[in-house]
């Protein structure tokens, strides 16, 4: 019931959050954005983020794949790079708490997007939506999302469906100029009319939803 429509390729997105141990998350960034080149030798980087609110020392990183047997083939790859394993890994891996990853597909209606400028923010929301994926809930969300976009104060990236992890989750990334910028447009969002007819559409199949404020790193092609 969780599995619904996508893109019409076999594209993916595998969405890795890690839980930096408190003392170690300056270590740790420092670490990626030296070093990240080596990984992205192997497959393509979407996004590389720390986060600032909602949630306290979580790194979050997308990366592309245009198939399960490609993800299966960087791994491998990955596992026999002695560059990648000795000069990052073996050292970040105790610097590390816990790691959470989530296959997920952009939905039909979305391409992936990039901000006008550089030198904003992200916001990352999680939604969890009643079983029976966008078949029972796909329309009004994709109307909820569109009130949203359509006030002009926010910029989509992307909305993804996750197919593995916890199902009937989507998440929605958004940019702004900043927190301050967010924070005014969500406000005159609340007021429209036109906003607050589709998201109470929408709030019908949600069971509930979180944000975090994300920064992206200096490596991050997201920026």
């Amino acid at each position: 019931f969780a599995t619904g429509p996508r893109q019409n390729n076999s594209i993916f997105y595998e969405i890795r959050t890690y839980d930096i141990k408190p003392s170690k998350m300056k270590e740790f960034v420092e670490m990626v954005n030296k070093y990240i080149h080596l990984r992205t030798a192997h497959s393509e980087l979407v996004g590389f983020w720390s986060t600032e609110l909602g949630a306290m020392n979580k790194v979050v990183h997308i990366w592309k794949y245009d198939n399960f047997a490609h993800r299966t083939a960087v791994r491998h790859a990955l596992a026999n790079d002695k560059d990648w394993q000795g000069k990052f890994l073996s050292s970040a891996l105790s610097l590390v708490e816990r790691q959470h990853n989530e296959v997920a597909y952009l939905v039909p209606w979305c391409q992936l997007g990039k901000p006008p400028k550089e030198g904003g923010v992200y916001e990352w929301v999680t939604f969890q939506m009643k079983p029976g994926g966008p078949a029972l809930w796909g329309e009004a969300f994709q109307a909820a999302i569109n009130a949203h976009v359509n006030t002009g104060y926010t910029k989509l990236v992307g909305v993804f469906h996750t197919e593995y992890g916890l199902l009937n989750t989507v998440h929605v990334i958004w940019w702004n100029e900043s927190p301050d910028h967010r924070a005014a447009g969500r406000h005159s969002a609340h007021e429209d009319a036109r906003v607050v007819a589709a998201v109470r559409d929408s709030v019908r199949f949600l069971e509930s939803q979180q944000n975090m404020l994300l920064i992206p790193l200096q490596c991050s092609p997201l920026k």
